[in-house]
């Protein structure tokens, strides 16, 4: 049986269980709700959550666990021979028996060896199915039952049903801090294994990046260049490109549609202007790569400038103009949100509405306004479609925007794609790049914290 139908029955044994328990706190009632602690409703939802919530956590925990539980069963029955193969040839093995199973191209053809255990991987799958159901559907029962047993006139179901969500509200914050501090250490394990390769202060500070492996002993990447600060500062000459054509364009479209625009003007203007958000960033990059890099680079040999084909500004001004409607937008909705007192107030002083803007709207709204600008940076930072196909992948230490540059995300990208070991540190030094950004983003929202803090107590 398929998890989907397991979970159907569980929603409709759930749904019985409702109306059940609705019925019996009307009966126990005595006809007269009022003799209830509760409303009927919490009485029957009380119970449907006692059916549901357990039986879907052992749904979610066995599936969590059934493959990697029966793989070992599996393996536990294959010759010494395969049990004894080094880590490496026993994922292959493993690959190929999971392929088998679900009918999958393998890497050789199977032997008769395979071909068993395939097929006891294939029973105890079925064999787990099965116990699946008959445990989930008797726990939602005999958990259903029980519920349904305690309901009495005095039994408090609105304080159980609230204990249940704030429960399960736990779980699920518990579930996301999980992950983050899950995502931060497998950065950080693979990163200390690349420091343990590559000093940390050449990662930080070396000048030349070149990690690839070279084919002959003479040449200068033959062991390995893994200094960073040409994708740092490509990053950075991009992300500031980027904010110069995002932040003041955005702010300026936000206060006119706040402020200035009437009501039939921001109806269609604020919708357009989100449209932005909407478009793919490989079509930014298709537009940074056909339309504007051979403007740029045109004009600039009219101008006498030496532009390359791939260049930083190109890649910036596209992503400027991607990222204005985060700005925009983010900062309409903390400019709608600054109270109509204080515009009140100012226009009773006598001020101008630009004087009104410029020194009440735009301090009050000043920490939505930074909030959004550094969203806007770390989706700059973040962006990878438009540098490759605008920027280039060109590890260049320069300060000029008219050459080709790369960032940290481009040559992440770079060094995890294709046929990859993961012991090398051509490899591991995609997760020291990985870290370096969590850091700045880390650095960003601390920032953004202190800001609105300092301003929020002044406005409050």
């Amino acid at each position: 049986m398929q998890t989907p139908i397991i979970v159907l029955l569980l929603l409709a044994l759930s749904s019985a269980a409702f109306y059940f328990g609705r019925r019996r706190a009307f009966a126990v009632s005595g006809g007269h709700v009022r003799n209830l602690h509760s409303l009927p409703g919490y009485y029957g939802l009380y119970v449907a959550m006692w059916a549901a919530v357990p039986s879907l956590v052992l749904l979610g925990l066995w599936l969590t666990l059934e493959n990697s539980i029966i793989t070992q069963m599996v393996l536990a029955q294959m010759p010494e021979a395969i049990r004894s193969l080094e880590p490496a040839k026993l994922n292959l093995v493993i690959n190929d028996l999971h392929n088998l199973v679900q009918g999958n191209i393998v890497s050789g053809e199977p032997d008769a060896t395979m071909q068993a255990a395939a097929e006891h991987y294939a029973s105890l799958k079925a064999t787990s199915k099965l116990i699946l159901v008959a445990l989930t559907m008797g726990i939602a029962a005999v958990a259903g039952w029980f519920a349904f047993a305690r309901i009495k006139p005095a039994h408090r179901a609105r304080n159980g049903v609230e204990r249940i969500f704030m429960v399960l509200m736990i779980g699920c914050s518990m579930v996301a801090i999980l992950t983050t501090v899950g995502i931060v250490l497998s950065v950080l394990f693979e990163s200390i294994r690349f420091f343990h390769a590559v000093p940390i202060h050449e990662f930080l500070f070396g000048l030349d990046w070149s990690p690839q492996i070279a084919l002959r002993a003479d040449q200068a990447g033959s062991s390995g260049a893994f200094g960073a600060i040409p994708l740092f500062a490509g990053t950075l000459m991009i992300t500031i490109i980027a904010m110069i054509v995002a932040v003041p364009v955005g702010l300026m479209s936000a206060f006119y549609l706040a402020e200035y625009a009437s009501a039939k003007v921001r109806a269609v203007a604020k919708p357009l202007l989100e449209v932005l958000a909407g478009i793919p960033t490989v079509v930014y990059g298709f537009f940074a790569a056909l339309t504007v890099a051979p403007f740029i680079r045109e004009n600039g040999t009219l101008l006498g400038l030496d532009v390359a084909s791939e260049s930083a500004l190109a890649a910036g001004l596209v992503m400027g103009i991607m990222i204005i409607p985060f700005v925009s937008s983010l900062s309409d909705d903390v400019i709608n949100a600054v109270p109509q007192s204080l515009r009140d107030g100012a226009y009773g002083m006598g001020a101008t509405q630009s004087e009104t803007v410029r020194k009440v709207i735009f301090p009050a709204a000043l920490p939505g306004i930074v909030g959004a600008v550094l969203l806007a940076v770390s989706r700059a930072i973040g962006e990878t479609m438009i540098v490759v196909m605008a920027a280039g992948l060109s590890a260049n230490l320069t300060a000029n925007p008219f050459e080709a540059v790369t960032t940290v995300t481009v040559q992440i990208v770079t060094l995890l794609v294709g046929d990859q070991e993961f012991d090398s540190p051509k490899t591991l030094a995609a997760f020291a790049l990985g870290l370096v950004l969590f850091i700045v983003t880390l650095l960003l929202n601390v920032l953004a914290l202190y800001i609105v803090r300092k301003y929020r107590e002044q406005y409050d």
